[in-house]
């Protein structure tokens, strides 16, 4: 939400690490799908990818796979790898998706994700 829908800010998954970082958590896990590490096209405009590849370094950042078939993206469903390690580790999850499909997919989800999601916003760079 970082880029207003206009571009896919990396700066903004940037200032959620640090915000959270700053508070003395430091086991973060950031999923971004791997097909945010290629070229941008111009209906898909993304600013700042070396914060991806920095996170990376620093084992923050994951990207969740995807691959080519037939010259179409197919990318894997990375709300469920977000909802599994978070519910795994004991964490939260940082998001403004609710996961509504993930809830009927597992009871334990359900209740995982109704006391553990965090919502946020930006107001210009303040998470």
């Amino acid at each position: 939400s970082h880029g207003n829908k206009e571009v896919f800010s990396c700066r903004g998954i940037l200032l959620a690490v640090q915000w959270f970082w700053d508070r003395g958590h430091k086991d973060i896990t950031v999923f971004v799908p791997s097909w945010r590490k290629e070229q941008p096209r111009p209906d898909v405009l993304i600013t700042d990818q070396n914060i991806l590849r920095d996170l990376e370094k620093k084992k923050i950042l994951v990207f969740t796979p995807s691959r080519r078939v037939g010259g179409k993206r197919v990318v894997c469903y990375d709300d469920r790898f977000i909802v599994k390690l978070a519910h795994e580790s004991d964490g939260i999850v940082v998001s403004n998706d609710t996961y509504r499909d993930l809830q009927n997919e597992r009871p334990e989800w359900k209740k995982f994700i109704e006391e553990r999601l965090l919502m946020y916003s930006f107001v210009n760079d303040k998470y």
